[in-house]
């Protein structure tokens, strides 16, 4: 019989976009070059990325530094809401705030971005199979962006539906989820910018929260 293995997944927003956001600037080039210096010594089996460009090219660029690896399209690893709250759901002082936030995007958008996102739970998270002894444990990496990251990381902490919203993640960082057989899945890094020199950080963040 076949068991459950550990998953490790790794999720990094793009590196920085130009205004126009139809390429990496130079800064975000650097951004993804140095991120897929991190990883290189790390056994991940295929980078998963968006099909938007700013996407594309930092996992490309990431994937040169890795032996090997696949680099894939995915839309599920995209730009989209994730899931759409109702007033209910929200807390009261800042449901009016977020509902105005999230009119922005047309309703079909939404639809389907709630469609993706249920796709993206199902395809990049929880243990994987394993061999009879549970053994083969699977390292992923997911290129993407802002709102999909939240969304991965609110599931992970079994966080209400709605509180992808508020959760901001640099370009270029990584974030680490593990999903292990029998126990709960685990943020094991959220943001964290260490391969990064000072002036590559906090990219794409708001300014105020910079540390």
């Amino acid at each position: 019989m076949t068991e459950a293995a550990t998953r490790y997944l790794y999720v990094a927003r793009h590196g920085e976009a130009s205004a126009d956001e139809s390429e990496l600037t130079d800064r975000g080039r650097r951004q993804a070059v140095l991120l897929g210096r991190r990883l290189r010594d790390i056994p991940i089996s295929v980078v998963h990325h968006g099909p938007l460009p700013r996407a594309a090219q930092t996992a490309h660029l990431i994937g040169e530094r890795l032996d090997g690896v696949p680099v894939r399209v995915s839309e599920i690893a995209g730009d989209y809401v994730p899931y759409m709250p109702r007033r209910e759901e929200l807390p009261p002082e800042s449901a009016d705030y977020l509902l105005r936030f999230l009119d922005q995007f047309p309703a079909e958008e939404r639809a389907h971005g709630t469609r993706l996102g249920l796709e993206a739970l199902a395809r990049f998270t929880g243990p994987v199979e394993g061999d009879e002894e549970g053994d083969e444990t699977r390292h992923e990496l997911v290129v993407t962006h802002n709102f999909l990251v939240g969304w991965l990381v609110r599931a992970a902490l079994d966080a209400p539906k709605w509180r992808w919203l508020g959760l901001n993640h640099c370009n270029a960082a990584l974030t680490v989820i593990r999903y292990a057989p029998g126990r709960p899945s685990s943020v094991l890094l959220y943001n964290d910018m260490g391969h990064l020199p000072t002036e590559l950080r906090w990219t794409g963040f708001p300014p105020e929260p910079h540390l």
